[in-house]
Order: C-alpha cells, then sequence, then structure tokens
C-alpha cells in the first residue's frame, strides 16, 4: 500500500509542463481500431486508465508499442475478436465505447457495463438508444451487453444530455454507417471537437464538432493516420488552483486557455491573476485573501463537473462565504467529508455545498473517494498546517502522470511511500 505524505505551507513556483488528455486519449484510442493499420499518436498520457484501455485491446488482438514516452503505435489491422474481456471493461467507464466502434467493425460485440468512479448515476441508457437508432439490436445478460448490426444506418438522433461520452461513441459508430447521422443536442467539449478531427484526419466527414448539431456522413473505410492528443485540461486546472491556493507563481507549460476558461473566468472573479502566455498560462496569486464566489456546474462551456472539487477546495480558505451547485452528479460532493477532516466548514444541502472559508485547513489522514476528489484533497494538503496523509491512490492515478514529481518540481513537500498496515515512516 501506497500513501501520499504532504506537508503544508510551501508556496508553488516554476514551470509545470501539462500532459496529454486522458480524456480526450481514451476516445481517440477507440477511434483507432475501426482504422485497418496503424495509427500513431503524439502526447499520449501514461496512466492507468490508459493503460487498462491497451490492455483490453491487447487481450483482442490489438498490438501496441510506445516509440518514445509519449508516442503511442496502435495496430488494429490485427483485431481478431469482438468479444471483450469483461473483468477489464467493468473498471473504466471509457471502455463502453468500445462497444459501437466493434459492431462497426465485425456487425456484433460483447461489452460489460462499465464501472469508473462512484460519483454518482451514469447510465449508458443514453449511449444503448443511440446506438438502436443507428439500426442496433442489444440484450443484456448477467451485467454484459450483446449487440448486433448488419450495418449501422444513419439517421438523426436527438441527445436528451449533451453527454461528452455519448457523443463521442455515436460519432464513432456513425463514421461507417452507410448515409448519413445527424446529432442533435452534441456535447461541445474540446476532446469531442478532438476526436472529429482525428476521424476527419482518418477520411471521415464529419462536420459541426464543437456546436449542437454534428453532422456525420458516412464512409466506408478510414486509413491510418498520425495525430496529437491535446493537452489535459484537468491537469492544467489542477496545477492552477495548486498555485491559487498556496500564493504560488506558476506557469503551466502547453496549457490552452481557451480550454480552460470557465475554471480560469470564476478564479479571476476569486482575485487570481491568470494570464495567457507563449507557450502556456501563467498563474499567480498576489493579494493575501481569496474572494468568495458562487459557481455552478454545466455542460460545456459551462463550469466543468471535474474541476468542482478542486476549485472548491480553494474556496474552502476564501475570505467569505461561497456556493457550490453541482448539476451534474449527485455524489460530486463525497471529498467535502474528507476535506471536514482538515477543518473545512462545508454544509451540504441538495445539490448545493455552502462553504464557509477559513484561515487554514489542517493536515489530517484523508481517503480518496474518487480521480478528482483525490486530487482535491493533494491540493488542500500542499496550504494545510501540518502533514497530511492521503490514501487510496489508485483513483488519483487514473488520471494524472507524474503528479508527485510535478508538485515536487515546483516546490511541494510531498512524498509517496509505502506504508505497512498500521505504521508510519518516522518522517516525511
Amino acid at each position: 500500500m501506497e500513501n501520499l505524505y504532504i506537508r503544508g505551507g510551501n508556496a508553488l513556483s516554476g514551470e509545470v509542463e501539462i500532459g496529454g488528455s486522458k480524456n480526450d486519449a481514451l476516445a481517440i484510442l477507440v477511434g483507432a481500431i475501426l482504422v485497418p493499420g496503424i495509427t500513431v499518436l503524439r502526447n499520449v498520457p501514461v496512466n492507468t486508465d490508459i493503460y487498462n484501455l491497451l490492455n483490453i485491446f491487447q487481450h483482442m488482438g490489438v498490438k501496441y508499442r510506445f516509440l518514445t514516452a509519449t508516442t503511442l503505435e496502435l495496430d488494429a489491422s490485427q483485431l481478431t475478436t469482438s468479444e471483450t474481456p469483461h473483468d477489464l471493461v467493468r473498471q473504466m467507464r471509457a471502455s463502453f465505447n468500445i462497444l459501437g466502434a466493434l459492431m462497426a467493425r465485425f456487425g456484433h460485440a460483447e461489452v460489460a457495463m462499465p464501472g469508473g468512479c462512484n460519483i454518482g448515476a451514469r447510465p449508458v441508457n443514453f449511449h444503448i438508444e443511440g446506438l438502436r437508432q443507428l439500426g442496433a439490436q442489444f440484450t443484456l445478460e448477467h451485467g454484459v451487453y450483446y449487440g448486433k448490426v448488419d450495418r449501422f444506418l444513419g439517421a438523426t438522433i436527438n441527445l436528451e444530455f449533451p453527454s461528452a461520452g455519448t457523443t463521442q461513441h455515436l460519432m464513432i459508430a456513425a463514421t461507417c454507417a452507410f448515409g448519413t447521422t445527424i446529432i442533435e443536442n452534441c456535447a461541445a467539449e474540446p476532446e469531442v471537437v478532438n476526436l472529429a478531427e482525428f476521424l476527419n484526419a482518418c477520411g471521415a466527414k464529419i462536420e459541426g464538432a464543437g456546436t449542437p448539431t454534428i453532422v456525420i456522413e458516412g464512409v466506408k473505410t478510414l486509413h491510418p493516420t498520425e495525430f496529437s492528443i491535446l493537452p489535459d485540461r484537468m491537469q492544467a486546472g489542477t496545477y492552477a488552483v495548486a498555485a491559487a491556493i498556496t500564493r504560488g507563481d506558476v506557469f503551466l507549460k502547453n496549457a490552452v486557455y481557451e480550454h480552460c476558461r470557465p475554471l480560469f473566468a470564476k478564479m479571476l472573479d476569486a482575485g487570481i491573476q491568470i494570464d495567457a502566455e507563449e507557450g502556456g498560462v501563467r498563474v499567480r496569486r498576489s493579494a493575501n485573501s481569496i474572494l468568495p464566489i458562487d459557481f455552478k456546474t454545466m455542460p460545456h462551456p459551462g463550469f466543468p463537473t471535474d474541476m468542482q472539487p478542486i476549485l472548491a477546495t480553494m474556496l474552502a480558505v476564501a475570505d467569505g462565504t461561497s456556493v457550490v451547485t453541482e448539476t451534474i452528479y449527485e455524489n460530486r460532493f463525497r471529498y467535502t467529508m474528507e476535506l471536514a477532516k482538515m477543518g473545512a466548514d462545508i454544509r451540504i444541502s441538495g445539490r448545493n455545498a455552502i462553504i464557509t472559508g477559513i484561515k487554514r485547513l489542517s493536515g489530517a489522514p484523508v481517503v480518496s473517494p474518487d480521480l478528482r476528489g483525490g486530487a482535491a484533497l493533494v491540493v488542500a494538503g500542499l496550504v494545510a498546517e501540518g502533514t497530511t496523509e492521503v490514501s487510496d491512490l489508485y483513483h488519483i492515478d487514473r488520471g494524472y502522470e507524474h503528479f508527485v514529481e510535478n508538485l515536487r518540481g515546483l516546490g511541494a513537500d510531498i512524498r509517496r511511500l509505502n506504508v505497512k498496515e498500521g505504521s508510519l515512516p518516522c518522517s516525511v
């Protein structure tokens, strides 16, 4: 078992390189299994979610190798089966999007119900209903979806909710469908746009990505290409808040200001200085206090739900009371119980968190409840008085690469140590 030990109080300063986007890479990797040949992807992040998906692919005959630390060569020409390894698929939600890609390629597939972070209800009915409108038929037995289709047929699909995962799933499935597919009420995240650009680079005909309506003219086949993964806006946001909460000055190399605008807009309201510079974004805090703010999570271009725990943690030490409204996932506030162990004054009322800022947090043993909640606890530890111990790091490992090394490079006093049950290291 490994835990993080953080001694708070150091202002972060320097430069941190923002790696490739986990969410972008997962979607593009799924799209790549439609390509009968070798796909080369640059700026691929190295985290457990990526390796889990590659492990699933490998069990199905896909070959891959890293040409460099972040350049991946994927050969899906040897994909031999549409039966996925169920135990591996259940470990991560993004793997469910394999269903549409496999059906597009083989005409049939079997994929287990997905797992992932327990942040609330994330049903796959939007995915299944969209694929049905493209002509698929499904049965559900023992937690596994069995799907079949002669060939996907173009259709007009109106999404009940602009889900990024559903939008990406249906885009991939419709890429090689017969006829034209129109998807209404689409998600508009940068990762949706980049997936469309990747598929188009492979020969797809997709228009409108980034708007509420995406039009896909089906093609018979795709061809190999080389493509780059976006910088991870959630990583960038996490380091931005870490800089702000510690009164630091950090340059986020490769961060794209526009992709992080909803977060940065709220941070500016809180009195944090944020400037787009050549090659990235600089975040600094010169004011003694953080101003309280209110914000509500919404589909893009609204405030991203993934950044809600991170920014709320900063507000726990703001000078006043803030109100955070979570409209996407009902269990997103689980991390607040852990923050309370560190002295945070947070009251949950339905979908709202009322946060009354305190002067300082106090280090304590806390448990990472999910990916972003775990990152939030690390950010809290950076400013807490004394030592914070964060356990259940496997959540954090799903979305952050070189997290400890990067924070140490910025001046944080943080260690990742093996700990025997019932004992603690004598020093951090």
